[in-house]
């Protein structure tokens, strides 16, 4: 058995990339969403919806073929 080292270190930095950025645009949502300003509210709700879609990319990443035989796509 061998292994691919180099691939290997890949997904260690991918995921790593990916979760610093999940948490980052999770947190920036939940900071800006307790002021008072106007224009808070927005960014905020356009970081939440971000993360979603960096949850959903990351999950069809995982899934994808799986989820498109599922749904008969393929």
């Amino acid at each position: 058995m061998t292994i691919d080292w180099l691939a290997f270190f890949t997904v260690v930095i991918a995921s790593l990339v990916s979760a610093c950025l999940v948490v980052t645009l999770f947190s920036l949502g939940l900071r800006l969403g307790d002021g008072k300003a106007a224009w808070r509210r927005p960014v905020s709700v356009t970081m939440f919806v971000l993360c979603g879609i960096a949850v959903v990319f990351g999950l069809y990443l995982i899934v994808g073929d799986h989820l498109m035989v599922l749904f008969g796509a393929a």
